[in-house]
């Protein structure tokens, strides 16, 4: 049976580029099926799922918001209602793909229903927003968002081309098959460029041991994707030794994770170790970006895009609290490893952030409020010294053996 790629789009508004993508579609074989998300408009083009099932699927009757006009809550009710009508096609197995295109109300409704849908399914918006923040049209979901160059609105030369490229990735995404790889218990580890010595030390006897690890980047959306994960019950254990997003949360840099942060695997009761690692750093873009208020701070420039602002005793001590207080959360096996040496590549002896006592103001807090039934382990080494990788690694490993993986 041929595969169906859904196209969601406003049809008295996008109704001509949804065509040429369902005409492409269908012509390499596969199924089109078209949503409508439009509202006050006539569609140009028939739809499969239409307009009124949308509106009916965010609670409420087409009619109504035709009547009312409220723009405001027409997006509403259809971003919702996008979300609920994916989810529902794919549990009737009914969606292999998705592809959506519009402007920023386009993007964000197509987007929620990319969202709705399990990580792996293809996902593909074509946007005028693309080249800008994607943060809130991504969330945790791997959609892939497509610059339009030109307004989404009409056909000509420019767009005709970037969408017949739209329709054949999707086509192709859809097409493609995955390499079968050998089923193996996942483990969740969270990373940044001053912990990678670690954690690629610590993956390796993870994967020896007979694991598969899955390697999160600090930046937010990847603590936040990686806290998603162990919610879906995907993840066996966590290797948390990056859990530099939190300053980033208390002081206001570009990569916070939220307020949630280290809260999933302690609430779900799967093994985790956690390790404080760049608490010594505050992640801000580049030097124009960074706040008035810390321009006299120590700041290093990572690279041309990402500045760091190291962090203060009195800030370790708020982010020492905070992590004792998440791993309080536990309902499972956790530990706390502290590298005594220093939290990152940076915060070493002679490096650009080694501060003794504001790493020592973060270890005493992280002490001072841990539940004491939750193994302390201090450890004489910097977070990528050898040493604390594997001592790491053995310490999730017995755990997620006594936990039958």
């Amino acid at each position: 049976m041929a595969k169906t790629i859904a196209i969601i789009a406003a049809l008295d508004t996008k109704g001509e580029e949804a065509r040429l993508i369902r005409d492409y579609v269908a012509g390499q074989g596969l199924r089109p099926l078209v949503i409508d998300t439009g509202v006050l408009g006539e569609p140009s083009i028939p739809s499969d799922v239409s307009r009124a099932e949308v509106a009916k699927a965010g609670d409420t009757e087409l009619s109504e918001l035709v009547r009312t006009r409220d723009k405001a809550r027409a997006m509403e009710v259809m971003t919702r209602g996008a979300g609920q009508v994916a989810a529902r096609l794919y549990a009737e197995k009914r969606l292999d793909g998705i592809v959506g295109l519009g402007g920023s109300a386009g993007t964000a409704i197509a987007t929620s229903a990319m969202r709705a849908l399990p990580v792996g399914v293809p996902k593909l918006c074509v946007s005028t927003v693309a080249a800008g923040d994607t943060r809130p049209y991504v969330g945790t979901k791997d959609v892939t968002m497509m610059y339009s160059v030109v307004d989404v609105a009409g056909i000509n030369r420019l767009s005709a081309r970037i969408l017949t490229n739209a329709a054949g990735a999707i086509v192709g995404m859809v097409a493609a098959e995955p390499p079968r790889l050998a089923e193996r218990p996942l483990v969740a580890a969270s990373m940044f460029g001053n912990t990678t010595p670690c954690v690629d030390r610590a993956r390796k006897t993870l994967e020896e041991a007979g694991y598969e690890v899955l390697v999160f980047h600090a930046t937010g959306a990847g603590g936040q994707t990686m806290e998603s994960l162990i919610i879906d019950g995907f993840i066996a254990g966590v290797f948390d030794v990056t859990t530099t997003e939190w300053a980033d949360e208390l002081a206001g840099g570009v990569f916070s994770a939220g307020p949630h942060r280290l809260e999933a695997a302690a609430k779900a009761g799967v093994p985790s170790v956690i390790a404080p690692g760049c608490l010594d750093m505050v992640n801000f873009w580049g030097p124009e970006t960074v706040p008035e208020k810390y321009r006299g701070r120590n700041l290093y420039k990572w690279n041309p895009n990402v500045t760091l602002m190291r962090t203060t005793p009195e800030e370790n001590a708020q982010l020492g609290r905070i992590i004792a207080e998440k791993a309080n959360l536990s309902t499972g096996p956790v530990a706390v490893l502290i590298p005594l040496k220093g939290v990152s590549q940076l915060d070493s002896p002679g490096g650009a952030y080694w501060w003794p006592e504001a790493d020592r103001a973060l270890f005493d807090a992280i002490k001072q409020n841990l539940r004491k039934d939750i193994p302390l382990i201090e450890l004489d080494y910097n977070i990528n010294d050898p040493e604390f990788a594997d001592h790491t690694a053995s310490v999730l490993l017995e755990m997620m053996k006594g936990a039958g993986d």
